[in-house]
């Protein structure tokens, strides 16, 4: 066999280098604080100009998790050593909370300003002078990331990676088919969680908007709107789901999350006392404007349909970006494209947030030696994941890359049972 690479016995291209963390995140934020607990070196990269960017973006909407349930415990002990103020346990935080309260102090104690570098967007991760074809010595190779920044591309080597980057850039489509509109004018399009009662309300009030969307964050969205309605009477709430029924956002009342099992109910009254159409069972083939607004076209029951709006909101969920990897050895499922091992456990046909089993680096390792995966970005297009679950996830791998095997794959975690929400498209269900 005639070798592309030559053979190495050892690491030593790997000593003092950092392990990469991409994103800085809650779970990108709580990656460090376990690696740099471990006595690991680390370097967080994030795309943003602030920590906590990506949630920054869905700031005005009220999480289902307690605060008890958002700080990770590692990083509440760095917190804690600089005299942090914790939020009330029992309070349910916006998304601006947790960035301005949480991640931002998080971001500045001593331990972690010192690794984060922002406006620093990871744009490919490879081997050095190695692509995904060369296999001899690969593990004692270290990675090379080609990251962005106002000065200029850079190149940066560690000895792993952890990929913790999100979803929140790749929307799934509005068509039933997965892909987005074929629409070069898209003004009528609105992605999901819009601050509907906030800097965007002018958009939505006193006209006809629909929801198109089976999960949680469509259902949020209507609630806002039924807010706008009430001081709007003009305001048409239309919502559009492709099941016969949105079980997952009404449930059956089980839910160990009060508020999400209140934004079920809830919205179940709003379609029935008229506030919400609701047309379930429509399969859009197609969205184009049409005069100010847009006009869906599809199927409902299997007959031709079509539904006219002023705005339409694609809270139809999000995707990884796997852009990227490319060059990085993965296995992940062909369908929900989460990492292979995990995708049974966390299957939205199957799993809710609450029935997902504890995990950690052994549902996590990819054929890439030391590149994982965590976060909201390893369920893939599952909508199910809780910050508690990647929490537990980066406690494993920073174990793991710690030399700590035994107590890596020990993974324990209790999460609040739901009623459901598992079937169809849809956001993240379970913030």
């Amino acid at each position: 066999m005639t070798l592309t690479v030559p053979a190495r016995h050892d690491a030593s291209r790997l000593v003092g280098l950092p392990v990469a963390v991409i994103g800085a995140g809650p779970v990108g934020l709580a990656a460090a604080a376990h690696l740099l607990e471990r006595g690991l070196d680390v370097l967080v990269l994030e795309s943003g100009e602030t920590a906590g960017s990506g949630v920054s973006s869905w700031g005005h909407v009220r999480l289902f998790s307690p605060w008890a349930e958002v700080v990770d415990p590692a990083a509440g002990r760095l917190l804690d050593a600089v005299g942090w103020d914790a939020p009330g346990a029992t309070i349910l935080p916006l998304g601006s909370d947790v960035v301005t309260e949480y991640l931002l102090p998080l971001a500045q104690t001593p331990a972690l300003s010192a690794v984060i570098r922002y406006s620093s967007k990871v744009d490919a991760v490879s081997r050095q002078g190695m692509d995904k074809t060369r296999s001899q010595g690969r593990a004692d190779v270290p990675f090379l990331l080609r990251v962005s920044t106002p000065t200029g591309p850079e190149s940066l080597l560690a000895r792993a990676v952890i990929d913790t980057s999100g979803t929140l850039s790749e929307a799934n489509g509005l068509l039933s088919s997965g892909w987005n509109a074929d629409a070069d004018d898209a003004s009528w399009l609105a992605n999901a969680m819009p601050d509907v009662l906030g800097a965007e309300r002018d958009r939505f009030a006193g006209h006809r908007v629909i929801v198109v969307g089976a999960g949680h964050s469509a259902a949020n969205t209507l609630l806002a709107l039924a807010k706008v309605k009430d001081t709007e009477p003009a305001t048409e709430i239309v919502w559009v789901v492709r099941n016969a029924n949105p079980v997952r956002v009404f449930g059956d009342g089980a839910d160990g999350l009060e508020a999400r099992g209140r934004l079920g109910t809830t919205t179940q009254d709003l379609v029935r006392h008229g506030v919400v159409e609701l047309v379930d069972s429509f399969e859009i083939d197609d969205a184009r404007p049409d005069g100010d607004g847009a006009l869906l076209t599809g199927r409902r029951d299997g007959e031709p349909f079509e539904l006219r709006g002023d705005v339409v909101v694609a809270a139809t969920g999000f995707r990884p970006d796997l852009s990227i990897l490319r060059e990085i050895r993965l296995s992940l499922d062909d369908i929900v494209e989460a990492p292979r091992a995990l995708a049974p456990l966390i299957d939205p046909n199957v799993h809710s947030c609450g029935t997902v089993p504890p995990h950690g680096v052994a549902e996590l390792t990819q054929p890439e030696p030391n590149f994982f995966i965590a976060g909201m970005k390893s369920y893939g297009r599952a909508p199910t994941f809780l910050m508690l679950t990647g929490y537990e996830q980066v406690r494993s791998l920073a174990d793991e890359l710690a030399g700590n095997h035994d107590s890596a794959r020990i993974v324990q975690l209790t999460l609040p049972e739901t009623g459901v929400c598992s079937s169809g498209s849809g956001s993240s269900c379970c913030s």
